[in-house]
């Protein structure tokens, strides 16, 4: 299976420092995998050096087999890489619906249009007349997730999705993620701090460290070990 997204000996941050330092990874196509660390270790910018977001000291960054180094942020979404920010950037004077096809690209074979984001988060199609800024928080979760499908990526990035949720909101945005990655055809890089549950969702993880890898492999082991897990990330939840 070829490779969705590949990270060669990145190094990038902000301006001229530094916070991810030599970075590799792959992503095979329709592949999953969960960014885990500590605050501050570089999680968010991993992410945000695939949008095009950080200064790329060193390294490649390629995309379905296209380099994107030095491509503006735009034109790697256009590409297909959809992006679900921590702060979900919810235009609050838009309703649902606007939200929704303020963002809508010309959609792939069978791609993401209005109705297969209600199907996907029924809460949405309840609130569909309602104001951004009327949302619950879990709901504009929803919303930022079905804005970037909407997109019609081929990839997609999470932030920390879960972070702040309540539990309720936490299962029902697990359910439709669980049923993106069985059933919409799609490569996902989630960044979370809820480690459990990211490990239990993605059969890979990668850890990072003082911006660099310190773990790449198999969720399963640490699921088994939970003292791996606090040696490595130095939390357990």
């Amino acid at each position: 299976m070829p490779d969705s997204l590949v990270l060669r000996n990145v190094s990038a941050g902000y301006g001229e420092t530094v916070v991810l330092d030599g970075i590799s990874l792959r992503l095979p196509e329709l592949g999953t995998v969960s960014i885990l660390g500590r605050n501050g270790v570089g999680k968010t910018t991993l992410l945000a050096s695939v949008l095009g977001h950080t200064t790329l000291h060193a390294g490649d960054i390629m995309f379905a087999g296209q380099t994107l180094n030095g491509l503006r942020s735009f034109r790697r979404a256009r590409l297909g890489i959809g992006y679900v920010p921590q702060e979900r950037e919810i235009f609050p004077s838009l309703d649902v619906e606007e939200n929704l096809t303020v963002a809508a690209r010309g959609p792939r074979t069978g791609g993401w249009n209005v109705d297969r984001v209600y199907a996907l988060f029924p809460r949405l199609a309840e609130r569909r007349r309602s104001m951004g800024n009327q949302l619950s928080g879990g709901e504009q979760q929803m919303l930022a997730v079905g804005r970037a499908l909407m997109l019609n990526p081929s990839l997609l990035l999470l932030d920390e999705p879960l972070e702040g949720l309540a539990p309720v909101m936490v299962d029902r945005l697990l359910e439709a993620l669980n049923r993106l990655r069985s059933e919409a055809g799609l490569a996902m890089v989630l960044v979370e701090q809820h480690v459990r549950l990211a490990l239990e969702f993605s059969a890979r993880a990668v850890i990072l460290d003082r911006g660099k890898v310190v773990y790449d492999d198999a969720s399963g082991p640490l699921l088994d070990d939970p003292q791996r897990v606090v040696a490595l990330i130095g939390v357990g939840r």
